[in-house]
């Protein structure tokens, strides 16, 4: 039986079926302890037909809110909300125009975009290029280990913390809102 495509994003594997080895639990600790600050790509913003309800059960603003809840400062960027609100942050249209410096990259968007903002990453000077579940890019790890911006992976960011300091299973709950 052919393993459906989309099933890679649930697991902790490569499209390949591979562990993402070349970092292990103890440098993404010190990632998330040494890091204060995240641009986080692909933050989903409300459609005008949309539920203002349904925002709070993606992926990404459910990542940003609980990185928030666990003293992060987390800056949207989607070039597509310029300007609005999520969770009290103004969303930003690209890396180049945020006018802090940023600990960690964390991106949401298709693995074929990921050169383009690993490029944004090394402009900006950020110490982390972080690509969630299912994102994955060869040539956006060449950019960021060439440029020494450690480089994270198909690993979901808020399940990670989960792990490491709330020596928790990780889960993908629904937040209190």
């Amino acid at each position: 039986m052919q393993k459906k495509g989309y099933l890679h994003f649930w697991k902790k594997e490569n499209q390949n079926g591979e562990i993402n080895s070349f970092m292990n639990d103890k440098e993404v600790e010190e990632i998330l302890s040494n890091s204060k600050v995240i641009a986080m790509v692909g933050v989903s913003s409300l459609k005008k037909e949309e539920n203002p309800k349904m925002i709070k059960r993606r992926p990404s603003t459910i990542v940003m809110k609980y990185m928030q809840e666990f003293g992060y400062k987390v800056i949207p960027v989607n070039p597509f909300a310029v300007g609005e609100k999520i969770y009290g942050e103004t969303v930003i249209d690209n890396l180049e125009n945020i006018k802090i410096p940023i600990d960690i990259v964390n991106i949401f968007r298709p693995s074929k975009e990921t050169p383009i903002l690993a490029n944004q990453a090394v402009k900006i000077q950020t110490k982390v290029l972080w690509l969630q579940y299912g994102i994955q890019n060869e040539e956006a790890k060449k950019i960021a280990i060439k440029a020494n911006i450690s480089y994270v992976e198909n690993r979901c960011i808020k399940q990670e913390y989960q792990k490491i300091f709330q020596k928790m299973s990780p889960v993908f709950p629904a937040l209190k809102l």
